[in-house]
């Protein structure tokens, strides 16, 4: 009886569990946390934290490779021995384990599946007028990718190889689908620190900005109302997904996949002609591979592969990336407020970073911090979703360098 209760308790993960592992699930708690109380972004914090606590239960096997084996047939004819000396043998393969489920379901990241449909589904849920409006957006979504490649530097000044600092620098984007889809290729054993670090920074936006702002700026820059914008037709609205499909990929083939999703999902919107689809990319589709992507990221964050210096040096360049793009996003909007007719608010340069709506609303309200009467949003949301198209064309650029 004694030695059953051994075996039983020999069992459970209780008995395997180790320090690495125990201190993963106390950090898949901390974004439980802020995900549920503080309301970081919970859509993507918290699959993403109940995958890394998944992953690090011992004994669960959730991310397990299946075991494949290769069985010789025996040789049991003439023609088979025959055969046999030719070289040739009868084969068959058995799976002894099957794998894990989320093994599964982290193909969809691994093979670049999940980030261009989260793309479509963006598209299809995002209002390009203030950026047609005003083209002088595009060069703050530009300024606010900066961050990339100034982090870059840094990371390969640090050690890593020139892929590995791609994939690095792609964090300050502030886009975890693209982040994925070029750590995929470049990359794809820094995966999980990587795609952690950027969905991480996405959900705090709301921390992480507005401290850079108020530091760059003045109190009466800050107060500057900007011009309504004009209004944007709807044949602007349908051209432009298509022009810009074409451009982006002749000039950047790499960035055809997640320019060319983005732009599908968004012609769905403005044709008015396939409101089936566009709801259906802008809502069901995009919750489901938002569930999947978010459990199969938080699941690579296992204990092994993460509690490492080299993930602790990918967080701290993930974090100068983002800021260095808030920050340029910013200082770029203050030059052109120099040189415009109208005044620009310096604020919606941060919002050249691509986490959209996030980065346009933190523009939002602190411009409301200083003039309450003040509404950014749609300014502000021009640089956003240049951010995004941004942060695509410079995954493009990296591709293009280093694949």
């Amino acid at each position: 009886m004694i030695q059953v209760i051994l075996e039983f308790i020999n069992s459970t993960g209780i008995a395997h569990i180790s320090l690495g592992q125990l201190g993963m699930i106390i950090v898949s708690c901390i974004l439980f946390y802020l995900a549920i109380a503080k309301g970081f972004e919970p859509l993507l914090l918290i699959p993403i934290a109940f995958g890394m606590l998944l992953a690090n239960l011992p004994l669960a096997g959730i991310m397990a490779s299946p075991e494949t084996l290769l069985y010789i047939d025996p040789i049991e004819s003439m023609e088979q021995a025959q055969k046999a000396q030719e070289g040739i043998f009868s084969a068959h393969m058995k799976t002894n384990l099957p794998g894990g489920l989320i093994y599964y379901l982290s193909m969809g990241n691994k093979l670049g599946i999940f980030p261009p449909l989260i793309f479509m589904g963006v598209g299809a849920m995002t209002d390009f007028a203030p950026l047609i409006a005003n083209p002088k957006s595009l060069l703050l979504g530009a300024a606010a990718q900066f961050g990339i490649f100034f982090t870059f530097f840094g990371a390969i000044a640090l050690g890593f190889t020139a892929q590995e600092a791609a994939s690095i620098g792609i964090i300050g984007g502030a886009d975890g689908p693209t982040a994925i889809f070029l750590t995929t290729k470049l990359a794809p054993h820094l995966l999980g620190p990587i795609a952690v670090a950027a969905y991480s920074y996405m959900a705090l936006v709301p921390v992480i900005q507005p401290p850079i702002m108020k530091a760059l700026t003045t109190e009466d820059e800050r107060k500057i109302v900007m011009k309504q914008l004009r209004t944007v037709s709807k044949k602007e609205k349908i051209i432009f997904p298509i022009v810009v499909t074409i451009v982006v990929s002749l000039i950047l083939p790499p960035a055809a996949t997640l320019i060319g999703m983005l732009m599908l999902g968004n012609l769905f919107k403005e044709s008015g002609l396939t409101e089936r689809l566009s709801k259906t990319a802008s809502n069901e589709l995009i919750n489901i591979i938002t569930i999947l992507l978010g459990i199969s990221v938080g699941a690579t964050a296992n204990a092994e592969q993460f509690l490492t210096l080299q993930t602790i040096q990918i967080i701290v360049l993930g974090v100068v990336a983002f800021g260095v793009g808030s920050a340029s996003g910013v200082i770029l909007a203050k030059i052109l407020n120099k040189f415009s007719k109208d005044p620009i608010n310096p604020l919606i340069g941060s919002a050249g970073v691509s986490a959209v709506p996030m980065a346009a609303r933190v523009s939002n309200k602190v411009g409301q911090e200083s003039n309450p009467a003040n509404f950014l949003l749609m300014h502000a949301m021009g640089p956003n979703v240049a951010g995004v198209i941004g942060s695509a064309v410079a995954a493009g650029v990296l591709l293009s360098l280093f694949n």
